[in-house]
């Protein structure tokens, strides 16, 4: 049985997919990587999305893609950015809807572990990337990995949102059961996207909070 420095609430969940094959070879790619390359995020915070966001307390998940590859940027959760790092394109487009659907003034630091401990797994479909080069650590077998994580959260979780944003999103939560989840789909909030239309007013927090007061759990503090 293959050890994994991860919550311990989703080992349960995942063991299956530590024991396969393809999840050994994607540990030793990862380990040459960071042996031979500068990598992002740091080591101690690759997981650290299930380490803020324990599976019996996801409420919320948001799927992005890769990890930032900029110096001091990853911190291991999608669209969230280190403190007094300046804050990325998509994710002041996030913030400026926040404060459109909600109200709420826009954060000066675009760290979202809040977010994560109030149960929002944010989840990047390959969660390691070499220093500038976007995608590098992609069809490695992160992405049969973080396919399985949707679809546990999917199988044995009731009443949990999933924030689709993109075409990239929604192919992966394709297989998400609509029958006892809340799936919402807009446009990415990259400024091509957002500039088009796509994603503001798209008021999905407000629509997330409702949900989740509505089945009884304590709504998001965006």
């Amino acid at each position: 049985m293959r050890q994994v420095n991860i919550d311990e609430s989703w080992k349960p969940e995942l063991q299956t997919e530590f024991d396969k094959p393809y999840f050994g070879n994607l540990i030793d790619f990862v380990r040459s990587e960071y042996g031979n390359f500068e990598c992002y995020p740091p080591k101690n915070k690759i997981f650290a999305a299930f380490d803020h966001s324990p599976f019996d307390k996801v409420k919320v998940v948001i799927i992005g893609q890769d990890p930032y590859h900029g110096p001091g940027q990853a911190n291991g959760l999608c669209f969230s950015v280190a403190d007094g790092v300046p804050v990325p394109p998509s994710l002041s487009n996030i913030f400026k809807e926040i404060k459109s659907d909600l109200g709420k003034p826009v954060p000066s630091s675009g760290n979202l572990e809040r977010w994560a401990d109030q149960g929002v797994l944010l989840l990047n479909a390959t969660l390691t990337v070499r220093k500038s080069l976007a995608g590098s650590h992609q069809k490695q077998g992160w992405e049969i990995f973080t396919d399985a994580v949707i679809q546990r959260i999917s199988d044995d979780k009731q009443n949990v949102v999933f924030l689709l944003w993109g075409s990239f999103a929604q192919q992966k939560g394709k297989n998400i059961d609509a029958s006892k989840h809340l799936i919402l789909k807009s446009g990415h909030p990259s400024p091509m996207s957002a500039n088009q239309g796509k994603w503001f007013g798209n008021r999905h927090f407000s629509q997330a909070n409702a949900y989740l007061k509505s089945n009884g759990l304590n709504e998001i503090d965006w």
